[in-house]
């Protein structure tokens, strides 16, 4: 599995669902079209309830979108990074946005205005399937994790939620897939829906059973058969 590190900020961003649907003389003009964006570890890009007038492409580092209960509580619905898009649906309804952005590492994104996609989507219109495509996984994400809520159990839901992460950031070496995902534990079990205690004691099962080696920030997968199947 390549590291995102062994890509060009060119080849990141090409790799974005809105530009599969494209030649390389139209995706170069499209790319020529959006504006580089920067966000320090910690910073918010947008909060809910702000203007959604652009979408935006990770080109390095991780995001993480969630939103927030009126009694405080914090619910992550999704990490994000190289190559991933998101704000999609202010091209379609640019309203108030839905989640908050905040960046988990330093990144660098690439945003496209409204504006100037609709030209794009009236001109190529497999753009607007790719745009719709992507919309409907997320969709079907959605309904998948209010599935697992209802019926998966929490240390199902850790080791689903590790090997997800590892399918997208982790890095294969000879000891086993290195996830570094770069969550707090309390960051970890927002995005599985349950308290700190209970993640905490589900990964230190998994540690003790010689599936997984802990590290600060980052899960070492040994056994990723055997984790795979408890997040079934």
């Amino acid at each position: 599995m390549a590291s995102p590190k062994d890509y060009s900020d060119e080849e990141v961003v090409r790799s974005a669902p809105l530009f599969s649907a494209l030649d390389d003389a139209a995706s170069a003009s499209l790319r020529q079209s959006m504006e580089p964006v920067k966000v320090g570890k910690g910073n918010t890009l947008f909060k809910v309830g702000d203007i959604g007038d652009r979408l935006f492409v990770v080109v390095s580092g991780k995001l993480k979108l969630g939103t927030t209960s009126i009694d405080g509580r914090e619910n992550l619905l999704t990490i994000l990074g190289p190559g991933e898009m998101f704000g999609e649906l202010s091209l379609f309804d640019p309203g108030p946005r839905t989640a908050t952005a905040t960046a988990v590492t330093d990144a660098k994104l690439m945003a496209l205005s409204h504006d100037k996609v609709i030209g794009w989507v009236t001109e190529h219109p497999n753009v607007s399937l790719q745009l719709l495509g992507r919309l409907a996984q997320r969709l079907r994400r959605s309904n998948e994790v209010l599935a697992d809520l209802v019926f998966s159990d929490v240390p199902g839901r850790v080791a689903k939620a590790i090997m997800d992460l590892g399918t997208r950031f982790g890095v294969q070496k000879d000891d086993g897939l290195h996830v570094n995902h770069d969550l707090t534990q309390e960051e970890l079990a927002q995005l599985v829906g349950a308290s700190r205690e209970t993640v905490n004691k589900a990964l230190a099962d998994f540690a003790g059973r010689g599936w997984v080696r802990l590290e600060p920030r980052a899960v070492v997968v040994i056994d990723q058969e055997r984790l795979s199947k408890r997040g079934r």
